[in-house]
């Protein structure tokens, strides 16, 4: 097998692991599965990962880099809290939920897989505590670009934001309806943009 540096090698494991996952769901998902998807020997793959918890948290890790990347290049972060918001979730919606209906459910199983094993709880924080800081520094990011104050806290908003947009995701696998989703999420848009009361910066100072 020819030599492949380690950042490459992780980055194939992890490709073929999200693939695995997918399509066989957590539980079923082992590392010979994953080894044999990426195409590398079992001893290799536990060379990078040793054990399925520290897959699966790279996968994680993953799949927050993916939603971060989908984030920031689709909302002109120079045009203020508001835009980052409506454009940033539009275009998240659109990319990761209609788009890839699989990687969603994937992501409530890998939740659900660590709150029910034993030793593996912390896996579920981590998994939100890391959806958290990455929305609340996008919506920071924004908001300073543009000279704004928000009315409640980053992470706050963050928080509301994801579980409110995580409640629309659960529907729309159980139900994939379209145009009822798209409805709804306009409607947390707005709900959104009221919480931040985005104003000026010194505005009424």
């Amino acid at each position: 097998m020819p030599y492949v540096e380690a950042s490459a090698r992780s980055r194939q494991v992890v490709a073929a692991a999200r693939r695995v996952l997918a399509r066989d769901g957590v539980a079923r998902t082992s590392l010979r599965a994953v080894a044999a998807e990426a195409n590398v020997p079992l001893g290799t793959l536990q060379h990078v990962f040793p054990s399925k918890e520290k897959l699966l948290r790279a996968v994680i890790e993953d799949v927050v880099g993916e939603i971060a990347e989908v984030l920031k290049s689709s909302a002109e972060l120079e045009r203020g809290l508001e835009h980052a918001i409506r454009q940033g979730l539009t275009n998240f919606w659109s990319q990761l939920v209609v788009g890839d209906r699989n990687l969603q459910i994937m992501q409530y199983e890998l939740s659900t897989h660590a709150l029910r094993t034993p030793g593996l709880e912390s896996l579920a924080r981590w998994q939100y505590e890391r959806y958290s800081r990455i929305v609340a520094a996008w919506c920071q990011e924004a908001a300073g670009n543009a000279g704004e104050t928000c009315a409640v806290p980053f992470g706050r908003l963050a928080r509301v934001l994801i579980a409110s947009v995580d409640g629309l995701i659960i529907q729309y696998v159980c139900n994939p309806d379209a145009t009822r989703s798209a409805e709804d999420l306009e409607d947390v848009i707005t709900m959104l943009v009221a919480l931040a009361d985005v104003r000026p910066a010194g505005h009424g100072q």
